[in-house]
C-alpha cells in the first residue's frame, strides 16, 4: 500500500500536510464512510496559534462542518473526540459546543445527524490540578449521518464479568443469560492515555491510544472502507484503519507531527507499528516499591 500527498479517488492511503480544509474541498460527495477525529482545543498548546481561544474553536468547526458532511456517506458515522477548554477563568465542555454546531440545522438536512451516543473515555492517569479535581475522562461524540448505519457490536465485545450467569425465571430460566462472545462494552471505556513510557508514546503532547478509534472503526465500519482524520495528528487513526484493512485519508498542518504520522502510518502497513492491545488496563504489583507507602509518610 503505497502513501500518497496528495488526494485521489483510487489512492488508498492519503496524507495530506496542509490546512484540513484545502483536503476537504477535493473529496468528492458521499465517499467517506467515517470521521474519527480529535480537534485542537484551543489552549495555546505548542501545536496551537497562541491568540486561539474558545471562539477559535467554535469558528473552526462551522468553518469545516459543511464539508464533512457534505463527503460522509448517508448511514456514515462522525466520531469526535473532545474534552474541555480550560482558561483562567472558567471551564468549556467543548462536546456541547461540537453538539450544537452539528446539529443546528438538522431540520433542513435529507439525513440528519442524529447523536447515537456520547462515550466517556476515561483513563487514569493525567495532570494532577491543584484548584480543581484533575480531569481523567474526555468523550466521544457518536453521530450517524440518517439513520441506516453501520453497527457490528460483535466485533467490540468485551470479556463477560459473569460468564456463568444464568437467568433465574421466565422461559430461559436456568439457561446461561450472557452472550458467549462477551458483553456491550458500554458507553464508559475506561483506555489507558498514551504517556510517559506507552509503548505508542511519540512527540506529539495529546496523542490518543490506537484502542480508542480502533474499537469504533471495528463497530462502524466494514473492510474496505475509508476512514478520515481531519486533525491527524501523529497519526494514530490512520494506524488503526490500516490494522483493519481500511483506507485512510488524513490531514495535518504541522510539520513535525505529519513527519510522524508518515513514519507510524508505514509501520502499520509494513506490520512494525507500536501498538497496546485493547486490554484492561494492569493493576499494580504490591510489591513493587512505588506501589508501597515511602516511609518519609508513614
Amino acid at each position: 500500500m503505497k502513501i500518497y500527498k496528495q488526494y485521489g479517488q483510487k489512492k488508498d492511503i492519503v496524507l495530506y500536510n496542509g490546512n484540513c480544509l484545502n483536503l476537504l474541498r477535493k473529496i468528492p460527495d458521499e465517499s467517506v464512510d467515517i470521521i474519527i477525529t480529535s480537534p485542537p482545543y484551543c489552549m495555546k498548546k505548542a501545536y496551537e496559534n497562541p491568540a486561539d481561544d474558545i471562539n477559535t474553536f467554535k469558528e473552526v468547526h462551522k468553518s469545516i462542518f459543511q464539508e464533512i458532511y457534505r463527503i460522509l456517506k448517508p448511514g456514515g458515522s462522525i466520531c469526535w473526540q473532545v474534552g474541555y477548554h480550560v482558561n483562567d477563568t472558567q471551564t468549556f465542555p467543548l462536546d456541547y459546543i461540537v453538539y450544537e454546531i452539528f446539529t443546528q440545522n438538522n431540520d433542513k438536512l435529507k439525513f440528519p445527524l442524529i447523536l447515537r451516543n456520547r462515550i466517556i473515555w476515561t483513563f487514569g492517569h493525567g495532570l494532577n490540578s491543584t484548584k480543581r479535581f484533575s480531569g481523567r475522562h474526555e468523550t466521544i461524540l457518536w453521530f450517524t449521518k440518517g439513520n441506516n448505519y453501520e453497527f457490528d457490536l460483535d466485533s467490540v465485545r468485551v470479556p463477560q464479568k459473569y460468564p456463568g450467569k444464568r437467568a433465574y425465571k421466565g422461559p430461559n430460566k436456568g439457561k446461561i443469560s450472557g452472550n458467549p462472545l462477551g458483553k456491550n462494552p458500554s458507553d464508559i471505556w475506561d483506555i489507558p492515555n498514551v504517556k510517559a513510557q506507552h509503548i505508542e508514546k511519540t512527540k506529539h503532547p495529546c496523542q490518543f491510544p490506537v484502542a480508542l478509534p480502533q474499537r469504533l472503526i471495528k463497530a462502524l465500519t466494514k473492510e474496505g472502507d475509508t476512514v478520515l482524520d481531519p486533525f491527524m495528528g501523529s497519526g494514530t487513526t490512520g494506524v488503526a484503519a490500516i490494522l483493519e484493512k481500511r483506507k485512510f485519508i488524513g490531514a495535518e498542518i504541522m510539520d513535525d507531527y505529519y513527519d510522524i504520522s508518515v513514519k507510524r502510518v508505514k509501520e502499520a502497513v509494513n506490520g512494525t507499528a507500536k501498538v497496546r492491545d485493547d486490554v484492561p488496563a494492569m493493576e499494580p504489583d504490591i510489591n513493587s516499591s512505588v506501589a508501597r507507602i515511602p516511609d518519609e509518610w508513614r
